[in-house]
């Protein structure tokens, strides 16, 4: 018959792979509380108090790892691809009619773009990169300064 500090430690080995998969730490707050209430249970033969220790085990360590979870999970990532374009400044190489679109060289590469007021954009004419839908670029023109 299985005894109270295997189930605890089951339960606890058991959380901690799951966390292996998921990020935050929350299954791992869980299986040192298991694991340690495992132990405990050696000492302390109730169940009422072992799910006091598991409990009160669980609470600090999460306290502990959430800020380091914090810290993790909010990196800033930076944008990728065509996404990392936006705020960039290009130059339209093809012309960008009114309600149409034309072509922006952004760092050497040339993107279809569309302007964000649906006005006609001259050719070599400096523009700024708002957003991006799909493949496309949306543009602003962008006063050079003399």
């Amino acid at each position: 018959m299985l005894e109270a500090w295997m189930i605890w430690l089951g339960i606890g080995i058991l959380c901690m792979i799951i966390e292996i998969f998921t990020p935050g730490f929350y299954f791992m707050s869980i299986g040192l509380g298991a694991v340690l209430t495992g132990l405990a249970s050696l000492i302390f033969s109730g169940t009422v108090w072992q799910i006091l220790i598991f409990a009160l085990v669980t609470f600090i360590v999460f306290l502990f790892t959430r800020k380091l979870s914090k810290k993790i999970m909010s990196k800033t990532s930076k944008e990728t691809n065509i996404y990392a374009l936006k705020g960039k400044m290009g130059r339209v190489v093809k012309e960008i009619p009114k309600d149409g679109r034309g072509y922006v060289k952004v760092e050497g590469e040339e993107w279809s773009a569309k302007d964000s007021n649906n006005q006609k954009i001259v050719k070599d004419t400096k523009v700024k990169i708002l957003e991006v839908e799909g493949n496309k670029l949306i543009v602003s023109e962008v006063m050079e300064e003399e």
